[in-house]
């Protein structure tokens, strides 16, 4: 089997379809809340704990914590320093 592929890449495709910039955001998104959930968990807070931290309502948690809500950089920072963590961007 040879290891050369026959195609566009996956990035080219979602281009073409006009949604290359979205799922990338989308995925980005996915990783600091899969990242913030881990970080609670091996603290063992709850949501409930989370939200009296930010001094906000369990249903705002769960919109933070939901890769497809859009939420600001300062509410994911927020968290993030709740949980002893930091969100670092970079352009590239």
């Amino acid at each position: 089997m040879s290891s050369t592929h026959i195609g566009s890449t996956l990035n080219d495709f979602l281009e073409e379809e006009g949604v290359l910039e979205e799922v990338q955001t989308r995925a980005i998104k996915a990783v600091i809340v899969w990242q913030l959930v881990e970080a609670m968990k091996a603290q063992s807070l709850t949501k409930s704990q989370m939200a009296t931290l930010l001094k906000t309502s369990r249903s705002q948690v769960d919109r933070l914590l939901n890769p497809a809500s859009d939420v600001t950089l300062s509410s994911l920072q927020r968290a993030a320093t709740l949980v002893g963590r930091k969100i670092q961007i970079e352009l590239v």
